[in-house]
């Protein structure tokens, strides 16, 4: 199965000056893009498609909002990440919502809020720490299934996790003391 590329410019700027179908057409184009991202990132096929779900509807209603017509690949990479960041962070805070109990937009502000700092956290890591944390403490992959899929010895990994989830913490400390200032 050959590879599609994401949506031209040009129809990046038509949807952008706010023309239905090309606003129809680069949703519909952007899809499995948006799908391959989200099953990387996200711990379970169903977060993955409910990320890929909102991203898509974020760029529906928001498309507006991109700055570089050329940027729409990392921008829906970056709304992905921390969609799955979110919903990786609501499980372990509190486990599974029922399905008929929505969170107040307090409580949904809240977890966008704590979920972008967590996000930019993890997003300043070294790509090699940044691939490690988010296959072991988002995806849930094992130690030797992490390693494996990298090429790196288990102790490598380990190590890389170790560095990645100081570096984290580290950050998080910084931006919960920034805030207490």
């Amino acid at each position: 199965m050959a590879e599609t590329s994401w949506p031209g410019e040009a129809l990046i700027a038509a949807a952008q000056d706010g023309d239905s179908r090309a606003i129809t057409a680069l949703v519909s184009g952007s899809h499995p893009h948006v799908r391959r991202f989200a099953h990387s990132l996200c711990a379970t096929p169903q977060d993955a498609e409910d990320a890929a779900q909102e991203a898509l509807i974020i760029l529906y209603r928001k498309i507006g909002m991109l700055r570089a017509t050329g940027a729409l690949a990392a921008w829906m990479f970056r709304i992905v990440r921390n969609e799955c960041v979110r919903r990786a962070m609501a499980v372990r805070h509190r486990g599974p919502l029922p399905e008929r109990v929505a969170p107040s937009a307090e409580e949904e502000a809240l977890q966008l809020l704590e979920a972008g700092i967590v996000a930019e956290a993890i997003a300043a890591l070294p790509s090699e720490q940044r691939r490690v944390l988010i296959m072991r403490d988002v995806q849930g992959y094992s130690g030797r299934m992490t390693a494996d899929a990298l090429g790196i010895s288990t102790a490598a990994m380990k190590s890389r996790l170790h560095r990645a989830r100081a570096a984290v913490q580290a950050g998080l400390g910084r931006t919960e003391g920034d805030r207490r200032a």
